[in-house]
């Protein structure tokens, strides 16, 4: 049996995972519903024998003043006028054949009966009423001394009763209602967000390419005024061979997008060096005055890929080098061991800096300032440092008018 490829390894960990999460919610769902109607049946088993208690109390007063002849009707017509306010579900009395006594008001409650139909009509309603009663529960008999039956107490499910009931039904039809209205906005925010991205992305290859090939279109004016000058024009091709290689560069990384890449442990250093030298010597073509100062440390490594790497170095320059609005300024580039052990690369420019608002946005895709340019250049630094380098990237400092610190921070070499 074939072993699957690590990449194809990893995505089914990722899938596995996602169900997981999925199931874990789906689980979590059904627990909370099953809690619901567990927790109404209880209640609704609570009240129905309330009820039913309330029913046989009142069939037990009946049956005590019939069996009791010398009993005072007023104290009995008393004491059920006092049950009775008691009573909020409907009841029914009827003979031992099951047929309701007369007059149908006086000897039934919350029935909804309509006194002013006609005597049949009523009759109708009351024993299509009682039949109704008895599926649900059975009557509560009222027997003489001899414990033969003369009188029976047809009862259903109060209002409130009936309420409780259908609540659970009304609730997981609001939550399902609020799931689905959740799931469906969820959705369009996904798609729309993938749009921004995909126009992000645009944006970011056309400014990507847009440096070196307004760098070969510069080279190519020099090189046509010096053609007479065997030195210059090898200087400028060199220097143009350089902005070609950048291309080929910037297209195997939006190759690599999506992708796991391939990490090794490489001179951050050098690297760092490597992409200052190359921006500085392009600056003057924007027409601005801006050092490049560097402070690295070139003896320290990192594991990185490093094309995706210098990618982020190169999005910190430019965010740097463009936030400067005056012809004159600076970006500082430091790369050091902190004091918790970890390499640290900030960039720190003298620019326009940024507001609050602005810091807590500056992250994320699409975003971006500038009435042109990239949206994208930031958001995908933190996916590059965060996701495949398992570093940290965050906005150290900044201040309006006085310039913005970012920093970078990645894991040292492991040992061994």
């Amino acid at each position: 049996m074939k072993l699957l490829h690590p990449g194809y390894q990893k995505i089914w960990k990722r899938t596995l995972t996602k169900w997981q999460i999925k199931a874990l919610l789906a689980g979590f769902a059904f627990l909370m519903v099953v809690g619901v109607l567990l927790y109404s049946r209880i209640l609704v088993g609570e009240l129905s024998e309330r009820e039913r208690k309330t029913v046989e109390l009142y069939a037990q007063i009946y049956s005590r003043f019939l069996s009791n002849p010398n009993s005072e009707p007023d104290n009995f017509l008393f004491i059920i006028d006092q049950l009775n306010q008691t009573i909020s579900f409907p009841t029914i009395l009827t003979d031992s054949r099951d047929l309701p006594d007369v007059p149908y008001k006086d000897f039934s409650q919350n029935t909804g009966l309509d006194t002013t139909l006609s005597q049949q009509k009523q009759k109708e309603f009351m024993v299509r009423l009682v039949k109704e009663m008895g599926e649900n529960y059975p009557p509560i008999e009222i027997k003489n001394e001899e414990n033969v039956v003369i009188q029976k107490i047809y009862y259903s499910n109060s209002t409130l009763l009936r309420r409780i009931q259908l609540l659970p039904l009304i609730e997981i039809i609001i939550v399902g209602a609020f799931v689905f209205i959740g799931y469906i906005g969820f959705s369009y925010v996904r798609r729309t967000e993938e749009s921004n991205v995909w126009v992000g992305m645009a944006k970011e290859a056309a400014h990507q390419l847009g440096t070196p090939l307004s760098s070969l279109l510069a080279w190519i004016e020099i090189l046509k005024m010096n053609l007479d000058e065997p030195k210059a024009v090898h200087e400028t091709i060199t220097e143009m061979e350089h902005d070609v290689a950048r291309l080929n560069i910037i297209a195997h990384r939006f190759s690599t997008i999506g992708s796991l890449p391939k990490k090794k442990v490489e001179n951050l250093g050098q690297i760092v060096e490597k992409v200052c030298a190359y921006y500085e010597r392009r600056v003057p073509h924007i027409g601005k005055k801006i050092e490049i100062n560097r402070q690295i440390d070139e003896s320290i490594s990192a594991v990185i890929n490093a094309d995706l790497f210098e990618w982020v170095i190169e999005n910190l320059l430019k965010n740097g080098v463009e936030a400067i609005e005056s012809q004159n300024g600076s970006v500082n580039v430091k790369l050091f061991w902190n004091a918790k052990g970890k390499i640290t690369l900030t960039v720190r420019d003298t620019g326009k800096g940024m507001t609050s608002q602005v810091r807590r946005q500056v992250f994320l895709p699409g975003y971006t300032t500038k009435k042109r340019g990239w949206g994208l250049g930031l958001s995908l630094s933190k996916r590059i440092v965060e996701k495949y380098h398992g570093g940290k990237i965050y906005v150290k400092t900044s201040a309006v008018g006085k310039g913005t610190t970012f920093a970078v921070e990645l894991p040292p070499v492991e040992k061994g």
